[in-house]
């Protein structure tokens, strides 16, 4: 592989804003393959899979380039130089900014540092060690399916297409797509390409959505004509799933603290042609209240560590901090126990969260069902996704019914 400066350089100033000025890695790098015009899709594409790669890799990459947070920039070079050593890609001689590549002793401090799941898997030691302790043995098979890099999956919007229709219509794109069992609307790129530029895009024809993420709205078990509560909605990824199952017909409610992320929500539900979505921003006790009783279905999709979802956000393991994770635990279980409200008698509830660890998932399950809130509901099925076995995000589904009075 040829090394050109101005994308090596690009991928340097990228890592040094996401490192030393701990910004998301996706911000960074949308604002970084603006920079040339020039660029062409592969361009882009070395950019954004080196720096994912050096971001995944960091605590193992800076042992061996022997560098320290925060990082100068003659360090985020060793640091490339490494990641490059590694992949047998030669470094051009005359340029300075490379002092001579040690080849061998890089090679060999890789052979040894990869004794040790920390710098094998290249995680914090706190989180390395909550893993354990939480998952066992299987926390390796997890923390490596979680360090390889995610598959690109979309979601056929059934408002406007089919996924058989959908594949052929890329597939005169030129965009090469997978059926993915298990998944009746998605379809895996075989290839990494800008799906985003397609007319199938801006027609609203798919979203681009994990294989586990698409499991959630379904497990919901919704019809056309209820009454829906998206008690997180975010963007609403789920939202517009959970309007394409329901034909467009009854109301879902798509409620969310953040008001930026919900006004993203009727931009999508607008492309997507999605009709019976009504965005309600929580800003008092009040927006959520008004609904106790009211809900045939609530979806809780609830904030949480985000650690099933490294894959795609490798820097999650960055940000992430310790204290933060018994924060959310308890912020999870107040959600649960005033949202639950919300579900009427005979109606169900689904509580999901994008982690594999068992206190957010089934434990924070567990604890519900013994509050005076949760004796009110039975326990009918959940679903753990694990990295490792389906090749997609962690996630935790469970389904629970509120008992008929």
């Amino acid at each position: 592989m040829k090394l050109y400066r101005n994308l090596v350089f690009a991928a340097v100033d990228a890592l040094m804003e996401i490192f030393n000025e701990e910004k998301q890695a996706d911000k960074v790098l949308r604002n970084t393959l603006k920079r040339d015009k020039r660029w062409g899709s592969r361009d882009r594409g070395f950019i954004a899979e080196t720096v994912y790669d050096i971001v995944r890799w960091k605590r193992l990459y800076a042992e061996i380039a022997e560098v320290k947070a925060p990082y100068s920039r003659p360090d985020t070079f060793r640091l490339f130089a490494v990641w490059a050593t590694l992949r047998g890609i030669e470094i051009p001689k005359d340029w300075k900014q490379f002092e001579p590549i040690p080849t061998r002793r890089i090679k060999g401090r890789f052979d040894e540092l990869s004794n040790t799941r920390k710098f094998r898997e290249s995680i914090p030691d706190w989180l390395d060690e909550m893993g354990s302790k939480a998952l066992g043995k299987k926390w390796d098979l997890e923390l490596a399916a979680l360090n390889q890099q995610a598959p690109v999956v979309l979601r056929a919007n059934t408002l406007k297409t089919t996924r058989k229709d959908l594949r052929n219509t890329l597939a005169d794109a030129d965009v090469d797509t997978l059926e993915v069992d298990g998944h009746p609307d998605a379809l895996q790129l075989v290839e990494r390409k800008n799906v985003f530029i397609t007319d199938a895009f801006q027609a609203g024809m798919f979203e681009v959505q994990d294989g586990s993420s698409q499991k959630v709205a379904r497990f919901l078990d919704v019809a056309p004509g209820m009454r829906v509560v998206d008690a997180c909605a975010g963007a609403g990824g789920k939202t517009l799933h959970l309007a394409a199952l329901m034909e467009n017909k009854g109301q879902i409610i798509a409620m969310d603290i953040y008001e930026g992320k919900l006004k993203e929500l009727k931009r999508r539900a607008k492309r997507a042609g999605a009709h019976n979505i009504e965005p309600r921003h929580i800003d008092t006790t009040k927006a959520f209240k008004k609904l106790y009783g009211k809900a045939d279905r609530v979806l809780i999709d609830a904030p949480c560590t985000g650690l099933g979802t490294i894959k795609r956000s490798p820097d999650i393991k960055w940000k992430l901090q310790e204290d933060f994770v018994a924060k959310v635990i308890e912020r999870q279980a107040e959600i649960l126990d005033n949202y639950a409200k919300m579900v009427k008698p005979g109606g169900k509830m689904v509580y999901a969260t994008c982690s594999i660890f068992p206190q957010e998932n089934q434990e924070q399950v567990d604890k519900f069902l013994a509050t005076p809130e949760g004796a009110d509901f039975t326990f009918v099925k959940d679903e753990k996704v694990s990295p490792a076995k389906s090749g997609f995000d962690g996630f935790y589904m469970a389904l629970l019914e509120r008992k008929l009075k």
